[in-house]
């Protein structure tokens, strides 16, 4: 039995909380019945959520309409347009407590003509649970770290097994990634990370992650606009990792700058795993702890 009174070493709870991911995804995996409370095939959908949240949005919403289950949309939930006419909005959040996830909720319940609401939820017992119409619950994939990880890729699997996405794969991929991380990944003095369709979500996850840990200079960029200026910070002793493919070319030109290009052949969403580890290690390298990260708290409420 734990001792309630223990003291865990630094970012114990990030450790443990990413080396569970495979079996999260795989449990996530197989949750039918859940998957089918999403909004079916043919509804025009918005995907909300904060922060974290919002990027796992932006790459269902992309997976989502590449599949052909028609037009998605994703907003952080402070700037949500919900006058298109959309038949069913998923609001994505861990706590189910952020403000703007609860206020916009509340507004379009209190419109009376509201589309159906869809809450992908991992505190069981948050508010946000008796707002919505159908409640999608991950309380497994819940987290003790203020930093997000298997939530945040949890749900994502949650969304992909929903598409119809056979994830077998995936989850091989991500006991590899987590057991075999180059050290050197840690020690850049900048990172940029890239994606095209659904893994630019990705992309800004990892940045957000890096600087939520390790308070690292991180940036993140559809590959194609990677060129189209920010390209110009690359240099010695800085990575530029892509999630997934990349346009032909572009490792060459990160190589002509003295960067370091990354990319791996995996699954993205296991690549994301792998980068959480880069993001620990490099945190516990600073002597930070990443379980309690500066500035941070597990879920943004604003007073009013």
């Amino acid at each position: 039995m734990t001792d309630p009174n223990e003291t865990l070493a630094p970012g114990a709870h990030m450790r443990a909380e990413l080396d569970s991911q495979p079996d999260t995804w795989e449990r996530a995996a197989g949750m039918t019945a859940e998957q089918a409370l999403l909004p079916a095939k043919g509804q025009r959908v918005a995907v909300v959520g904060c922060g974290t949240s919002w990027f796992m949005a932006q790459s269902y919403a992309a997976l989502r309409e590449r599949a052909g289950f028609g037009i998605t949309d994703a907003y952080a939930a402070s700037e949500a347009f919900m006058d298109r006419g959309y038949d069913a909005v998923v609001a994505l959040t861990r706590s189910g407590t952020t403000t703007e996830v609860l206020e916009l909720v509340d507004q379009l319940k209190s419109a009376g003509s509201a589309p159906r609401i869809v809450g992908v939820i991992g505190d069981e017992t948050s508010p946000l649970v008796g707002m919505v119409d159908d409640a999608v619950l991950l309380p497994f994939a819940d987290e003790k770290s203020v930093v997000q990880t298997r939530f945040a890729t949890t749900a994502l699997a949650l969304f992909r097994a929903s598409l119809g996405e056979d994830l077998t794969g995936a989850i091989a991929d991500v006991r590899t990634a987590l057991a075999d991380v180059d050290p050197t990944l840690a020690g850049a003095e900048q990172y940029t990370f890239l994606g095209r369709g659904w893994t630019i979500g990705l992309a800004h996850e990892a940045a957000l992650k890096m600087r939520e840990s390790s308070q690292s200079w991180t940036e993140s960029y559809p590959s194609m606009d990677y060129r189209h200026g920010p390209i110009a910070i690359a240099a010695p002793g800085r990575i530029t990792w892509q999630f997934g493919a990349a346009p032909e070319g572009l490792d060459a030109q990160v190589a002509a700058t003295g960067g370091r290009w990354v990319q791996h052949p995996i699954d993205p969403m296991a690549d994301l795993a792998r980068l959480h580890r880069v993001a620990l290690d490099r945190a516990l390298a600073k002597g930070l702890n990443p379980d309690e990260p500066r500035n941070l708290t597990r879920s943004v409420i604003l007073e009013d």
